[in-house]
């Protein structure tokens, strides 16, 4: 129930009315939490790559995945399929990290555990200076939709566990120039980080 709320809201990858275009989803048989998160299995690209091109055939333009931990199957997906493939909002490090100069970049992710430096060089990052990973793991309410899934969540704490660990990245690493929302369930809170961080947020809609 709570991750279907978190589905919901315009801004989330899943939610249709988020795109100012149109745009198909196919669910991949297989792919879930163990498999894409906590324990990725490459065996997973094939069907990625079948739905991919079928999808392809009705006229889709460009591939983007409704998790950001699927960056570890980006170099892979990206050489199989014939359209831009947009994995994971971590393409945008190299861009950011650009016009930052000597500031710092703030990734906040689903889970900072599981977030390995495989991923981030599967998106092109190579060098981690000046990058500080925050997880929303330790959070109460946004850890009830992996302990208690059927449990109906606080929209309104959500987006606040969002942003006081926006602010407490802020206190303890000076310099933050710019915040990266990871997961793809976190773009519907990133207008209120923005507002409280006053600094830029990204996330997958400003990559696609």
């Amino acid at each position: 129930k709570g991750l279907e709320q978190l589905e919901s809201l315009r801004g989330n990858s899943v939610n249709p009315s988020t795109y100012p275009f149109p745009v198909l989803f196919k669910r991949v048989v297989g792919a879930n939490y163990q498999s894409v998160v906590v324990a990725p299995d490459f065996r997973l690209v094939g069907a990625m790559v079948q739905a991919a091109e079928s999808m392809i055939d009705q006229g889709v333009k460009a591939i983007i995945t409704s998790c950001g931990f699927n960056a570890i199957f980006q170099k892979e997906l990206a050489a199989a399929l014939q359209v831009p493939v947009y994995t994971s909002a971590l393409l945008q490090i190299p861009l950011i990290r650009a016009s930052l100069g000597a500031k710092k970049l703030l990734v906040i992710t689903a889970s900072k555990p599981d977030l390995k430096i495989e991923h981030f060089h599967a998106a092109g990052v190579m060098d981690m200076r000046g990058i500080e990973v925050y997880g929303m793991e330790e959070m109460p309410e946004w850890s009830t939709i992996s302990r208690f899934p059927d449990q109906l969540l606080s929209i309104e704490k959500i987006e606040d566990e969002v942003v006081s660990l926006a602010r407490a990245a802020q206190q303890e690493h000076p310099g933050i120039g710019a915040i990266l929302l990871e997961c793809t369930d976190l773009p519907p809170f990133a207008a209120a980080v923005r507002k409280a961080a006053r600094t830029q947020v990204f996330d997958l809609l400003t990559m696609v």
